[in-house]
């Protein structure tokens, strides 16, 4: 029949439908970002301004919060993209976006009034504990021999110190920035293999996007800072997408977090065994000893995210080759990468 259409053509059509939609909601993530951000500007100016202190690596007052306009761009677009293509995201999107919101709320305040450890705890608890709960049952990161309570307890645990040591490691102009772009242009490569659902793919985008957005303004030496306003929401967003990833390859997700994790649980670790506070601010950080030791800001982030990229194309490699050994051998490169890559940053020049 003239007016059918072949298989190779619908899905053909449906590929770059998904690539326009991708691209669709990175730049008005990007765009609402920045103009969101022009917006609150002033007010952030006025009541959320990080003043130099002897953890500091600005030298100047600077404003923070920007993380605002991240947190609304990534649930504005989402929602609209939501309300236009229903089922489009997995059932717990709702849940994610509105424990984003809490999140950003909680550390607003904590930017503007600074909160006893134990609220932010518990919020950062209550917003992994909302987008677990709401995980599909066959949404599984674990052998099924593994009891789904178990298991959900784990990525609880696992979601909580991911969004600190996010939180940990935004300490530098575009840190967080040079963070988050290999994680989601990762997850964004994923769903094109179809290996991760279309609504994770899409928020990935978004996420990606307002980031872009923070950037313009970020670039060292930054005029704003994203606050814990945003380094929770964002911690958040990335743990609800590597759940999904782990669900399809645990390898990848592992992978995926592996600088973010690694500088904060080998920091704490060592200032703990050094019978130092965990819980009280400092500088010894890799990325924050390798500034002290004479590297450029410019000079940390480049590494960061060249190492980022590295761990982005082999989460990508270990979810596309599903073997054991190419798994291993990846996790090994990946490990030894990151510790490389700390190692020099903490020799700094």
């Amino acid at each position: 029949m003239s007016g059918s259409r072949s298989p190779a053509r619908c899905i053909k059509a449906m590929v770059e439908q998904h690539w326009a939609l991708s691209i669709a909601a990175a730049a008005a993530s990007a765009g609402l970002s920045i103009a969101l951000i022009l917006l609150i500007k002033p007010l952030l100016h006025l009541h959320l301004v990080a003043h130099p202190n002897a953890r500091s690596a600005h030298t100047v007052a600077t404003p923070q919060g920007a993380g605002i306009a991240v947190t609304l761009s990534v649930a504005l677009v989402s929602a609209v993209l939501g309300a236009f293509w229903d089922g489009l995201f997995p059932p717990g999107t709702i849940s994610l976006l509105a424990a984003a919101l809490g999140l950003m709320i909680l550390g607003g305040v904590d930017d503007a009034n600074g909160l006893a450890v134990g609220w932010r705890l518990l919020g950062q608890v209550l917003a992994a504990v909302a987008i677990v709960l709401t995980l599909p049952p066959d949404v599984r990161v674990l052998p099924d021999a593994v009891p789904l309570l178990a298991e959900r307890t784990a990525v609880i645990i696992g979601s909580v110190w991911l969004i600190n040591a996010v939180n940990f490691l935004d300490g530098l102009d575009w840190m967080t920035v040079v963070e988050v772009v290999p994680i989601t242009l990762a997850v964004a490569m994923l769903q094109s293999f179809g290996l991760v659902p279309p609504g994770i793919g899409l928020l990935a985008f978004a996420l990606l996007g307002a980031m872009v957005g923070f950037a313009v303004f970020n670039k060292h030496p930054a005029t704003i800072f994203l606050g814990d306003a945003g380094s929770l929401p964002i911690g958040l967003c990335l743990a609800y997408m590597l759940i999904y990833v782990a669900a399809s390859d645990l390898t990848a997700a592992l992978l995926l977090a592996l600088y973010i994790v690694a500088d904060a649980t080998v920091t704490l670790t060592r200032r703990a065994a050094a019978g130092e506070s965990i819980l009280t601010a400092h500088r010894s950080h890799f990325y924050q000893r390798a500034v002290v030791a004479g590297l450029t800001v410019p000079q940390v982030t480049a590494r960061v995210f060249i190492l980022g990229m590295m761990l982005a194309f082999f989460a990508v490699t270990a979810a596309l080759t599903p073997s054991l050994t190419i798994d291993l051998i990846l996790l090994l490169g990946g490990a030894s990468a990151t510790a490389l890559t700390l190692y020099r940053l903490g020799q700094g020049r």
